[in-house]
């Protein structure tokens, strides 16, 4: 029995997760939970991430006293895009940019002046998101902190530096960054040089699976453990270790990652970079042994916990029961919109999104939730159709893992509107996945086949068929084309 801590850094919340297992058997334990909670200050949106790194902490304290007091491996996965700036000496300047802070406002369409979008798209085959690195750093050129900045790191990399010591850039999170070629899985130099970004601010690229370094001493004795204990680089963005954690059985499925954003898409071998692939705003993200995660974001439960805060935060099965019975498709919104990216006030934007093209106004707490679960759905139809087409690539089944697989009326409207199954599951699925390349790394299971089988075998799966047929879906989807 081997026991590994999976570090898995959500947007709203942090966990330390204990894997606990053999070649057959896999057990997954929450040790520690911790909220993640940004700042507002006169300079902008930030990041605790002090607070985030002492939630590390207590959370190894709590996964060592679950597993004897002694790790095998630890792995960090997080959100992608953002990150820490060191000085000289290895000291953090300031607590990172959120990436929903409005300095990226208008930065794109300067970069493309250089760079025009088609040539970016080419090169790195991100799709367009106002927040990806390379515009945050373009809206940090002139800044003070950038000046002084010998060392860049991406969340995952800086917090493993916090606890071994040594830096990193581990290469499914540099992809999100808009400086990679999917092609190469090595930087896109001529980008970079376009644009004045400095690629030699970044720590050697790590893949998935590769030593970390080792805990430091002042670590094993803040949290107890016995050393020496390693740190495996894992699929360090959260949504690349949650597509390793999809129990698929075969090669035609798609995947969506559900929690505060959707991730709709598929996995390849090879990047998608067609102009048509631009256009429909499609990412190529890189996955784990050479994959490519071909995907749409969409916004995801976002717009739910934001009403939610807005209302209170009343019981939430209470809201999905008010919802499952208001009639359905209704009011539907476009659940991609950057409209919704911002915080604040997201029922009545919701609300104002259905008055201005037309439909009923939902006015409810039930109805808001309904509207909200609806237009996921949709946008997943439409990410799973698009992303077939434009990849050549058939599927005949959706898994939905992540949180998402706990809301079985989303579950069950992603069905209907895909006309597929779904089989929702694991919730824990970016937990499971770093757990997995670290038993990989460490030669306790095979390749992400073997991976997929033993998930496959050792998890709580939901089978949802589609019902009603897709028409009403197709008719929904053509209100809001006609906005």
């Amino acid at each position: 029995m081997k026991s590994y801590a999976a570090v898995d850094l959500g947007a709203s919340s942090g966990r330390v997760m204990v894997g606990r297992m053999t070649p057959d058997s896999l057990e997954l334990t929450e040790a520690h939970r911790f909220p993640n909670r940004p700042v507002r200050v006169p300079e902008g949106l930030r990041w605790d991430v002090l607070g985030l790194y002492a939630g590390v902490l207590d959370g190894l304290r709590a996964a060592g006293a679950a597993a004897g007091g002694r790790l095998d491996s630890v792995g960090i996965d997080s959100w992608a895009v953002d990150y820490g700036l060191l000085d000289a000496d290895g000291a953090l300047l300031g607590n990172p940019v959120h990436y929903r802070d409005a300095r990226t406002e208008g930065v794109a369409e300067k970069v493309w002046a250089t760079v025009p979008a088609p040539e970016l798209y080419t090169a790195t085959g991100l799709q367009y998101a106002p927040f990806n690195t390379l515009y945050q750093l373009t809206a940090a050129a002139s800044s003070a902190q950038l000046a002084h900045a010998r060392r860049l790191l991406l969340i995952p990399d800086l917090l493993a530096y916090w606890l071994t010591g040594e830096q990193g850039t581990e290469l499914t999170n540099a992809s999100t960054t808009q400086l990679i070629d999917p092609r190469t899985r090595d930087w896109s130099y001529d980008v970079a040089a376009r644009l004045g970004i400095d690629l030699s601010l970044f720590a050697p690229l790590r893949q998935p699976g590769d030593p970390a370094g080792t805990l430091r001493a002042e670590v094993l004795e803040e949290t107890g453990l016995a050393g020496p204990v390693t740190v495996t680089a894992v699929g360090s963005h959260d949504t690349a270790s949650a597509v390793a954690a999809v129990p698929a059985t075969g090669e035609r499925f798609a995947y969506i990652c559900t929690g505060t954003w959707s991730l709709a898409g598929l996995e390849l071998d090879a990047p998608v970079l067609t102009e048509a692939s631009r256009a429909a705003n499609f990412t190529n993200e890189l996955g784990l042994d050479g994959t490519v995660r071909y995907l749409r974001n969409i916004m995801g439960l976002w717009l739910l916990q934001e009403c939610v805060r807005a209302w209170g935060d009343p019981d939430l099965g209470v809201l999905l029961r008010e919802a499952a019975g208001v009639p359905a498709l209704r009011s539907v919104v476009d659940a991609g919109d950057a409209a919704f990216l911002a915080p604040g006030r997201m029922p009545e934007r919701i609300a104002e999104a259905c008055r201005a093209s037309g439909q009923p106004v939902p006015e409810t707490r039930g109805e808001i939730t309904r509207c909200i679960l609806d237009s996921l759905a949709l946008a997943h139809r439409r990410a799973v159709e698009d992303a077939q087409r434009l990849a050549g690539h058939p599927v005949d089944v959706v898994h939905v893992v992540g949180g998402g697989t706990r809301n079985a009326l989303l579950c069950q409207l992603t069905a209907d509107a895909c006309g597929l199954p779904v089989v929702a599951g694991p919730t824990e699925a970016a937990a499971l996945g770093n757990v997995l390349v670290q038993a990989r790394a460490h030669g306790l299971v095979g390749d992400r086949h073997a991976m997929r089988r033993l998930l496959a075998r050792t998890q709580p799966l939901t089978r949802y068929e589609p019902q009603g047929g897709t028409d009403r879906w197709r008719e929904a989807e053509a209100r809001l084309a006609t906005r």
